[in-house]
Parts: structure tokens; C-alpha cells; sequence
């Protein structure tokens, strides 16, 4: 493997970003958060929703979202990357995510009648949160988000270690300098 130096460091890496998002229409749109905000600042005033200015994701796609446990042992799906994090129109969430779970859906052979439901359904799941006040847990979340906590209470680290590590019994290879 060839050498690199600090000033090539951030040229190589961009490269192995471009061939990582070249794999795959949802590793793309993982990749191109700037590219999403260009875009959506390009847009004419007035053409998205405005909503209130609220702490949002920033980098919302399906790969964010999943079960987190609290401290007392509940658990709920949530946003689990917050590093892009940011004050500003929750309607961009929205966007990204749709595209997310739509590219998601059209990457998984499936109809695109079951991309259009996924988005209604979205769209219904946001609206229903924010007609609930601040900490009320008395929602009631659909079976299949039951049934994505439920898998996930009964987990362990030795299920993500399985899923993870490639070889039970990792070796170094020796070569020329090791």
C-alpha cells in the first residue's frame, strides 16, 4: 500500500468516500449531507414547509434510526447519530428521511406502492408525535415497531460481536516488516 502523506490525507480519504457511496443508491444519500444542503438552499423561498426553527437531526436517513433504551429500561426508536445536529426546519428531516427509506425501498426490489405507504406512514408517525405534548409516553407505536424493540431488548453485545467480527480467532498476518 502506497504511502500517504498528511497534505494527500484528505484527497485519498474523499476518494474512498466516492467509491464507499458508488456501492449503493443509500450510500450515496449517507454521504452527500452537504450536497442536500446545497440543494435545499438552491430552492425558491416558500417552496418547503417552514416550520419552527427546533433542534433537528441534520442528517436524518434510515441508518440513524433505531431501538435506544433509557436509563429506567424503556425502549424506543430514535435517532441514535446526532453528531450533524442542528437548529433549523424540521422539514428538512423529513425530506431526507423519505428519501432515505424511499431509496431504501426501491434498493430492495420492493413496489413502489410500499415506498408511497412508507412515506404516508412516516408522514402520519410525525404528525401524531407532534400533536403529542413534550414527554408523554402514553403514545401507542405500531406492531412493527414493537416488534423491532422487542428483537432488540433481547439482544446482546455477544449478537453484535457475532454480527461484526469476521473471525472468531483474529490473527496478524506476518509480512516483510511484521
Amino acid at each position: 500500500m502506497k504511502t500517504v502523506t498528511p497534505a494527500q490525507r484528505a484527497n485519498t480519504l474523499r476518494k474512498f468516500q466516492n467509491l464507499k457511496m458508488a456501492r449503493s443508491p443509500h450510500a450515496f444519500i449517507r454521504g452527500t449531507t452537504v450536497q442536500f444542503y446545497r440543494w435545499l438552499d438552491e430552492l425558491k423561498k416558500g417552496t418547503l414547509p417552514e416550520g419552527p426553527a427546533i433542534w433537528i437531526c441534520g442528517d436524518c436517513h434510515v441508518s440513524n434510526l433505531g431501538p435506544l433504551a433509557g436509563v429506567k429500561g424503556n425502549v424506543s426508536v430514535s435517532i441514535r447519530d446526532l453528531d450533524q445536529t442542528v437548529i433549523g426546519n424540521p422539514a428538512h428531516d423529513i425530506i431526507r428521511l423519505g428519501l432515505s427509506l424511499t431509496s431504501a425501498a426501491r434498493g430492495s426490489a420492493l413496489p413502489g406502492v410500499t415506498a408511497a405507504r412508507m412515506m404516508e406512514q412516516m408522514i402520519e408517525g410525525y404528525v401524531e408525535a407532534m400533536s403529542h405534548c413534550a414527554g408523554d409516553e402514553h403514545r401507542v407505536a405500531p406492531p412493527s415497531i414493537h416488534s423491532v424493540v422487542r428483537r432488540a431488548v433481547k439482544r446482546t453485545w455477544r449478537h453484535l460481536a457475532k454480527e461484526r467480527i469476521e473471525d472468531l480467532r483474529p490473527t496478524i498476518p506476518l509480512g516483510k516488516r511484521f
